[in-house]
């Protein structure tokens, strides 16, 4: 059963069984745009897991002749993971990306330390002593390229291991004085 409606440019036809109420519209709306908010959900837990997994950077200390507890440092797109090993034990500090306030290399002849100053650790400073200069100049780059990206809420997850790196690199080509 069609109705047919005349307007005065053309002839309508309405079929019946296809007209839904305004409540029926509403609830179908609303199941897309859960449907739509649910994949961007799944989207940006899926770009969470990826940039919390990737360690774009791991360096450890070396003491001479040889460190039998070499201290570790990961460094990963929204945090940093210090490992201090100790005879026994070994303790663990991550530092959110967001809260670094400043970071610092201290040289001595052979070696260097790295100081990472906290917003909210509580001792407002690590430091990992025993790295090698470069690569302690190397991680501070990678940290302060990092920040940088925090800062202006740049997504890394869109980047390759590789690309985020060489990008962090170019972010951050201050000649640091030697």
């Amino acid at each position: 059963m069609n109705n047919k409606i005349n307007d005065q440019k053309e002839n309508v036809t309405v079929w019946p069984e296809k007209l839904y109420t305004q409540n029926e519209v509403d609830n179908l709306l609303e199941v897309q745009t859960a449907d739509k908010q649910k994949r961007l959900d799944n989207k940006t837990i899926a770009n969470l897991v990826k940039k919390s997994n990737r360690i774009l950077l791991s360096i450890s200390s070396h003491a001479f002749p040889f460190d039998i507890f070499p201290n570790i440092i990961n460094i990963e797109e929204e945090r940093i993971t210090i490992i201090k090993r100790h005879l026994l034990a070994s303790e663990i500090n991550s530092v959110d990306i967001k809260n670094i306030s400043n970071i610092f290399i201290n040289r001595t002849i052979f070696l260097s330390q790295l100081v990472i100053i906290s917003k909210t650790y509580e001792e407002n400073e690590i430091k990992i002593k025993n790295l090698r200069t470069k690569e302690a100049v190397f991680a501070r780059r990678i940290i302060e390229g990092l920040r940088i990206f925090e800062n202006k809420k740049i997504d890394t997850s869109k980047y390759t291991k590789k690309e985020l790196i060489a990008k962090l690199e170019q972010l951050s080509t201050t000649k640091i004085v030697t």
